[in-house]
């Protein structure tokens, strides 16, 4: 069946619908800031789906009026969030993006290309930060020393377990993906190597957040996403 959106011209007239060929999945928490320019970038035949984390200002209202699909997730974390907008999506690709514009959604098509072509199975948006200070050192730091443990433990050629990603819903949903938390990630990438899926990376630019950061932007929040992580390496099988 084929999914369209339709969309509307300066008079308000109803154009040509767009076919959706891929849901992007935008966990939110706060991000009415942020979400405009977010929104605003994504290209044709892309498909928002906003998922409210429990947010206390206006994210809800915000993404209905730019067309979003908005999800209701009150169980709070990113797992949680990203999870619903899986189980949300109808379009043959799903791609995850941060909704704090720190990463640009007119880059998944680049993404996405590699799934069309056959090449991956599974894409991620290897960050490459743009200005300094756009990627806080801790997180950085934490980034190098998962990658390191993710190339040990499942020999992918990995540098950047990254928030931008891109992979076929129908495989997304084979995983059974069960962490709510902020292993979500890195979940998703040990069940894709285990079904045997090739892993690529595409260098994507990475930009200083708006607003403040509930994860690695913290100290505390990189401190929960290690402790998330290292549980779930643990239990990985090894390549």
């Amino acid at each position: 069946m084929t999914l369209a959106a339709d969309r509307t011209d300066a008079a308000g007239a109803s154009a040509v619908p767009t076919a959706i060929a891929v849901d992007v999945v935008l966990p939110c928490l706060n991000e009415e800031s942020a979400l405009p320019w977010v929104l605003g970038r994504l290209p044709a035949g892309y498909r928002a789906i906003v998922v409210d984390n429990g947010s206390t200002d206006a994210t809800a209202a915000v993404a209905r009026a730019a067309g979003a699909l908005v999800v209701s997730e009150p169980r709070r974390g990113f797992g949680s969030a990203a999870h619903a907008g899986l189980l949300a999506s109808t379009a043959p690709v799903v791609a995850f993006c941060d909704a704090d514009a720190s990463m640009d959604p007119a880059e998944l098509p680049a993404l996405v290309a590699l799934l069309d072509d056959g090449s991956a199975g599974l894409v991620l948006g290897r960050r490459r930060p743009t200005v300094r200070g756009a990627w806080p050192w801790h997180a950085r730091v934490a980034n190098r020393v998962l990658a390191r443990l993710i190339r040990h433990r499942t020999g992918i050629a990995l540098h950047d377990l990254g928030p931008l990603r891109a992979a076929r819903r129908e495989q997304l949903l084979a995983f059974e993906l069960r962490d709510r938390r902020s292993g979500y990630p890195l979940e998703m990438l040990l069940r894709a190597s285990e079904a045997g899926l090739v892993v690529r990376e595409v260098p994507t630019p990475y930009t200083p957040r708006i607003g403040r950061s509930k994860v690695t932007g913290t100290l505390r929040g990189t401190v929960t996403a290690i402790r998330d992580m290292s549980r779930l390496l643990r239990e990985a099988p090894r390549a």
